[in-house]
C-alpha cells in the first residue's frame, strides 16, 4: 500500500490491487468507493493496456497475428486492460509501474498519481517495447452516489457527440446526437468541465485532454467519469490512441 498525503487530500493506493485508490478524502469526505465484489466496480483505476471493452476478446497485431485476451470480467468480451488486476511495483511515492503479460510481454504501464493543494493529478504512461498490438489508456474513478453529508451526486456533463453502440453493446464506430442519462457511453467534443457535484457538500471538475470520455451512470451506488485516449472496441473500429493520459481532479466546496 502506498499512502500520500497533502495538506487537504490524503490517499491510498493499494498496489496488489491494480494500483488503485482505494481511499481518497477530502476533508472529511471518501470519494472512493470501497470493494463491492468485483475488481471492475471499486476504488479509481487506470485501464491498461486498453479501455473499456473488445469485441470478443480479439486484437490483432500489425503482423496480422490474432490473439485472445482475458474475458472473464465481461465475457464474451475483454474489458479494461491487464491492469486493474494486477500487482504493481512500487517505484517511488505515488508512483508504480507493471510489466505486461502475453500478448503484450515486453510493454510496460507506468502511473503517477499526485496531490496539488485541492486537486489529484493522475498520469499513465505506455511504452510498447516492440509489442506491436494496439494500446490505448484510460482512467477508471468510481465515485459515491452519496458522501456522509449533502445530497445525491450529480453528473454534469454534455458533449457534442455520442459513438453509436450496435447490436453487441459496443462501440461501432458512429456518432450520433446524445441521448439523455443514464449513459454507458462514449462521447466527443467535450463541452466545458465535467463535474460530479454533491449539493449542500463538494463538487469534483475533472479536466483533461483526453479526445473520448466515457460516461456511467447506471450504477445505484456510483457515477464514473472516464477520460480515455481512445474509445472502448477502438482496435475494431481503427481508431488509434495516444500512449499518455493525464487528467486533474478538483474538489472545491458546495453550498
Amino acid at each position: 500500500m502506498q499512502n500520500i498525503d497533502g495538506s487537504e487530500i490524503s490517499i491510498a493506493i493499494d498496489l496488489d490491487q491494480g494500483a488503485r485508490i482505494a481511499s481518497l478524502q477530502w476533508r472529511d469526505l471518501q470519494f472512493a468507493l470501497p470493494f463491492r465484489g468485483t475488481p471492475l466496480s471499486w476504488g479509481w483505476y487506470g485501464m491498461a493496456p486498453w479501455a473499456g471493452r473488445i469485441n470478443d476478446g480479439l486484437i490483432t497485431g500489425a503482423d496480422g497475428t490474432e490473439h485472445l485476451l482475458p474475458t472473464q470480467w465481461m465475457f464474451p468480451h475483454a474489458i479494461h486492460g491487464f491492469g486493474f488486476t494486477s500487482s504493481w511495483e512500487d517505484i517511488g511515492k505515488g508512483r508504480a509501474r507493471l510489466e505486461l503479460p502475453d500478448p503484450y510481454g515486453g510493454a510496460v504501464v507506468e502511473q503517477t498519481i499526485e496531490i496539488l493543494d485541492d486537486a489529484v493529478r493522475w498520469i499513465l504512461e505506455y511504452e510498447a517495447n516492440g509489442c506491436d498490438l494496439p494500446a490505448w489508456l484510460g482512467f477508471h474513478p468510481w465515485f459515491p452516489r452519496e458522501l456522509s453529508r449533502g445530497g445525491e451526486a450529480e453528473v454534469e456533463f454534455s458533449a457534442g457527440r455520442m459513438m453509436q453502440r450496435g447490436e453487441n453493446g459496443l462501440q461501432n464506430g458512429k456518432f450520433m446526437t446524445p441521448t439523455p442519462e443514464p449513459w454507458d457511453d462514449c462521447f466527443v467534443d467535450v463541452k466545458g468541465t465535467p463535474s460530479v457535484v454533491w449539493p449542500g457538500a463538494a463538487r469534483l471538475t475533472v479536466e483533461s485532454d483526453a479526445p473520448y470520455w466515457v460516461v456511467y451512470t447506471e450504477d445505484p451506488e456510483g457515477v464514473c467519469i472516464e477520460p480515455q485516449s481512445a474509445p472502448p472496441n477502438a482496435s475494431n473500429i481503427g481508431i488509434v490512441g495516444e500512449h499518455y493520459i493525464e487528467a486533474l481532479f478538483t474538489f472545491s466546496e458546495e453550498v
